[in-house]
């Protein structure tokens, strides 16, 4: 499987300046519910269904990315991703959760959780009030984190990728050829605009703790998205 993060590159940085935060993100309980199968099914229909709601404002940051782009490579960019998120991710997702028992029409009326919220409006407020790197810095624990998240599953020889877990689909899918190629992208686009903006040495520049603080900002939010899944099981108890 070829390399997700090179060493060196702007992501490996972010996500070393936060190293116990982003263990606690890749390897939290939820995930590791996933791997075995243990997690609860309330649990991860209670997440699908939040995650459809995170994937329409997810479709919006890119929207926005289009628009804080500086030149036509980054506007394609922003917009092929903007054009994979609504018509193919948000196709996929719906079709998934309908056999979870989640109508397309169950979702579209469904409460925004709290965790959800703030995750959300946070990556857009970096967006609004900053450049597309900051936008980018913020999406990167969630397009990236998934990809390092199902690599690691799969590479574990302790995950249950059996018929018998209800969770491989979703494991598979993101450890899958395709998400695994957006992810790498999104990686090298950080690169790539990062250079044009701060130089090709990011942590010498002013802007290096602002990043790092919204990166560790946002992956401590895809935390509180696991423990909002995990939410139904503590309530049971």
């Amino acid at each position: 499987m070829l390399e997700l993060v090179p060493e060196g590159s702007l992501m490996a940085r972010l996500r070393a300046s936060c190293a116990a935060d982003w263990e606690a993100y890749v390897c939290h309980p939820f995930v590791q519910g996933l791997a075995d199968g243990s997690l609860p099914e309330a649990c991860f229909r209670h997440y699908l269904a939040q995650d459809y709601v995170f994937l329409m404002h997810f479709a919006r940051a890119y929207a926005l990315a289009a628009y804080k782009s500086e030149d036509l490579t980054e506007m394609r960019q922003a917009a092929a991703t903007l054009h994979e998120l609504a018509n193919g991710e948000m196709a996929l997702h719906i079709s998934y959760c309908a056999g979870w028992g989640l109508s397309e029409a169950d979702l579209a009326v469904l409460p925004e959780d709290p965790a959800n919220m703030a995750y959300t409006r946070f990556v857009l407020e970096r967006g609004l009030s900053g450049d597309l790197l900051d936008l980018l810095v913020a999406l990167a624990p969630c397009v990236v984190g998934y990809a390092e998240i199902a690599r690691r599953l799969t590479a574990d020889p302790a995950t249950n990728l059996s018929d018998d877990n209800l969770y491989k689909q979703w494991i598979e899918a993101y450890a899958g050829d395709d998400y695994q190629e957006l992810a790498r992208n999104a990686v090298v686009q950080l690169d790539r605009v990062a250079a044009k903006r701060i130089g090709a040495a990011p942590q010498e520049s002013g802007r290096w703790p602002s990043l790092a603080k919204t990166f560790d900002r946002a992956t401590r939010l895809e935390i509180g998205f696991w423990e909002m899944g995990l939410a139904p099981a503590a309530q049971q108890t």
